[in-house]
């Protein structure tokens, strides 16, 4: 099994290479495990405290319980992977059931930042793009995803985003094997990652 670790800022496009790398690998070999699925669970909170949670910063996501999965994966064990909602901030009931895989795609803003975490991923890649490329993506994504005001998104972005960005994602770029300049659109980067990946199993 190889685990690859996709990381990158808020909008930076790691959706697109994701999905770019699972078309350029071998059909049914792949599982993706979102970080957004092991979100803390804050269904109990106020729709008032709800708004102010800061999911840009590592004491929001439940770090134990994802590297349980990752090790119970590797070793031939099936998981019930979490499902998270940004509008209640709680977990649903139901779960998602995933199978040992021959690659897990581990992708998240925040999954550099944890070292036991790191240890268990094969490969790390770091999707980068420019500050206003990826405030854009946010402002669409907000709006249209997770029912926030123009207003709201602009908020949150420079009370939680960009700060949390600044702190604790940028910084983790040092530990990515290899770096996505432009996003999704660097077809060339992707290919290069996948060739990568691919060479990692024939080993």
């Amino acid at each position: 099994m190889l685990i690859l670790g996709i990381a990158g800022g808020s909008g930076c496009g790691k959706t697109t290479v994701v999905k770019k790398m699972v078309n350029s690998l071998p059909k049914d070999s792949v599982a993706v495990i979102s970080q957004d699925f092991y979100y803390k669970d804050n269904g109990h909170l106020s729709a008032e405290e709800r708004a102010k949670i800061n999911f840009d910063h590592p004491a929001s996501i439940e770090f134990n319980l994802l590297v349980k999965h990752l090790e119970m994966l590797r070793k031939g064990e099936a998981i019930k992977m979490p499902i998270y909602s940004y509008l209640t901030c709680a977990r649903a009931k139901e779960t998602i059931p995933v199978n040992p895989p021959q690659i897990i795609i581990l992708e998240g803003i925040l999954i550099f930042t944890n070292a036991r975490l790191r240890e268990l991923i094969d490969i790390k890649a770091f999707v980068d793009a420019d500050a206003d490329d990826r405030l854009m993506r946010i402002i669409r994504r907000d709006i249209e995803e997770r029912g926030r005001s123009f207003k709201e998104v602009l908020n949150h972005y420079e009370t939680y985003v960009k700060p949390m960005h600044l702190q604790f994602i940028e910084p983790t770029k040092r530990y990515a094997d290899i770096i996505v300049p432009q996003g999704g659109a660097n077809d060339i980067a992707i290919d290069i990652l996948a060739s990568r990946v691919k060479l990692n199993l024939r080993k």
